[in-house]
């Protein structure tokens, strides 16, 4: 038992949250970066959309995901846009383990990148359901243990007042009925029986 909840203490579920940043002339780069609190589990940034801001101006807006190798920075574009052009870009497949630094290498903005955040947590779910379902196994297993034990007798409601007056009005019901139909027949009724002869 032990050694498959080593096994499977690895599972982990994804926790997903809407994440969005802005880029202008003011702040021209943004860092999503992971706290040391959030470091335990495994995280991923997936791009949606790049898009222009209302009063953005009619000029190229590059944006661009700066990333360090060896020390050197190397910035790659991710969209171009102008408004009067290409308002928007979707991203699709651009998938950033953090920390990412995005940056507005030209155009003033606002410029408003938005995107999936993907935390794998671990999940313990599974711990939870082994508990119940041993708990469940062990009635069972009492119940079937005990084979000599008498069955239990099955319990039938007791008839209620309403119940029982019921059946004895339809019993009435039933013997009026019988009684009446002999009359209901018409005039056929006296036909079947004939009076008793007079001595």
């Amino acid at each position: 038992m032990a050694s498959t909840a080593s096994n499977t203490s690895k599972l982990e579920k994804p926790v997903s949250l809407i994440w969005g940043c802005e880029l202008s002339e003011q702040n021209k780069t943004f860092e999503f970066k992971i706290s040391e609190d959030e470091d335990k589990c495994e995280h991923q940034l997936a791009l949606r959309t790049v898009c222009l801001g209302d009063k953005a101006k009619d000029e190229f807006h590059v944006v661009e995901i700066v990333t360090k190798e060896e020390g050197a920075e190397k910035p790659v574009p991710i969209a171009t846009l102008k408004p009067s052009i290409l308002p928007m870009a979707t991203m699709v497949g651009i998938e950033l383990t953090p920390p990412v630094t995005f940056r507005l290498k030209a155009g003033s903005g606002p410029v408003y990148i938005s995107g999936q955040h993907v935390a794998m947590e671990d999940d313990y779910s599974w711990a939870e359901e082994e508990d119940e379902g041993e708990g469940e196994e062990g009635e069972e297993e009492e119940e079937e243990e005990d084979p000599e034990s008498p069955p239990k007798a099955v319990k039938r409601p007791a008839a209620t007042k309403k119940a029982g007056q019921a059946k004895k009005k339809l019993d009435k019901d039933d013997e009026s009925s019988e009684e009446e139909s002999p009359a209901k027949k018409g005039k056929g009724a006296g036909r079947g029986r004939k009076p008793a002869a007079k001595k």
